[in-house]
């Protein structure tokens, strides 16, 4: 008798402790999945790209340097440099050889509305981006799920067959009774144990299964799982899918890029200022005196206005109507098929119930006839094999009753993520 408390024990122990929830082990794995690192990844090359964007409002400033020689140059013609050294004055005219160092300084005052457009076409990148990965993360829903409820039937199998182990040892040491006795023969007593053997062994290969899920799911999960309980039945509910939420942002990524297009045949308007130091200068009668760089300086307003954008307007805007319609097609495909998913896991979440409403009841039939048997193994009416088909049949139907139960609160989970939640 205190064996087979101690047997039972080892088998509830485990179910016992507290476990990982499903929950748990989803936020887990989400957490852990290397997709996870994106998000920062998106975000911060969204900060910059944005700080860049901004500081086209200061001034853009460049310096350059350059030396030509010419072929040709403006000349005066002899009858001025006549008169001119008739005055003691030399004019020797520009030389063939120019150079110059400088600086040119840019000032935006309107640009369109094309640097905020382009703010805002880099946050809806940002955050179309960032949905694609929701999507990819939220994949992982399912392989937890499929790992964490192998795991539960197979914590349910384990403390099946130590029960199934327990009944067998009691019917070894029967076996062995009616042996002493006279009233079974050996055979008898090695085929029960030889039905023994065979449930140590299934053990060994439960425990090897078990022991390689929770391997997986802690890989998964990046935290040694060792256990996991029983979820509760969850409540029916529904929510909104990353699918459905980054085809909402591809939607707004096109309104940004409209917004873009828009700014792309506005004016522009800005300040310049651009100095230099070199020859020739603004002077040229000077220059054509004196030989010798000096120091230049202009500065102005400009309006731009390039209209070739017009040329392609059209076909833009088209493009990005063909481009919502794909999103409105992909998310009215999307649906469909949602809505068949989640018709499919009711009907499988239907037929469990409805195979679990008469599981309880052939367990308890199946033990009647075993405890029946086991009488009639004692009164000599049948033999020890028709006792162990009983006790096999016993213990499928607990089996059943079993997958039942799990594959029952595993389609609800599904159902639960197909909905989105």
């Amino acid at each position: 008798m205190i064996k087979k408390l101690l047997i039972i024990a080892t088998a509830i122990l485990p179910m016992a402790v507290h476990g990982e929830t499903l929950q748990e082990c989803r936020q887990l794995a989400e957490q852990n999945y290397p997709l996870v690192k994106r998000y920062d990844l998106i975000k911060q090359t969204e900060q910059f790209t944005l700080d860049n964007a901004g500081k086209a409002w200061l001034p853009q400033v460049s310096a350059y340097g350059q030396a030509t020689y010419q072929s040709a140059v403006s000349q005066i013609n002899d009858l001025f440099q006549n008169m001119m050294a008739q005055q003691g004055m030399s004019v020797k005219g520009l030389s063939k050889m120019q150079y110059r160092v400088g600086v040119d300084v840019q000032q935006t005052i309107y640009d369109g509305g094309a640097i905020e457009a382009g703010r805002n076409l880099t946050r809806a990148q940002s955050a179309a981006e960032e949905a694609r990965n929701a999507v990819d993360i939220y994949a992982i829903q399912n392989r937890v799920n499929e790992i964490y409820f192998a795991i539960l039937l197979m914590d349910e199998r384990l403390m099946l067959n130590s029960e199934l182990m327990t009944l067998l040892e009691s019917n070894v040491q029967k076996m062995q009774s009616l042996y002493k006795g006279g009233v079974a023969m050996g055979c008898d007593v090695d085929m029960v144990k030889a039905e023994l053997a065979t449930a140590r062994q299934q053990r060994v290969e439960l425990e090897s299964s078990n022991e390689t899920l929770k391997h997986v799911l802690s890989l998964l999960c990046g935290k040694e799982i060792a256990s996991v309980s029983k979820p509760e039945v969850p409540e029916a509910t529904t929510g909104v899918r990353p699918e459905l939420a980054a085809l909402d942002r591809q939607l707004q990524l096109a309104d940004a890029q409209e917004k873009m297009l828009d700014t792309s045949i506005m004016p522009r308007v800005g300040l310049f200022a651009q100095g230099y130091y070199g020859y020739t200068g603004y002077n040229m009668f000077r220059d054509m005196m004196h030989r010798s760089p000096t120091l230049n300086g202009i500065v102005g307003a400009r309006v731009t206005w390039n209209i070739s954008s017009l040329y392609t307007r059209k076909n833009d805007r088209s493009k990005l109507k063909l481009q919502r319609e794909s999103v409105e097609n992909s998310r009215e495909t999307f649906l469909f098929n949602q809505s068949l998913q989640s018709s499919q896991q009711q009907g499988n979440a239907e037929r469990y119930k409805r195979l679990m409403a008469e599981d309880d009841n052939i367990v308890a039939l199946r033990r009647n006839v075993r405890h029946a048997a086991e009488a009639k193994l004692n009164a000599g009416i049948i033999d020890t094999n028709n006792l162990l088909q009983e006790i096999t049949r016993e213990h499928q139907a607990a089996i059943n009753k079993s997958i039942h139960e799990v594959e029952y609160l595993k389609a609800l989970y599904e159902l639960q993520t197909i909905n989105g939640q």
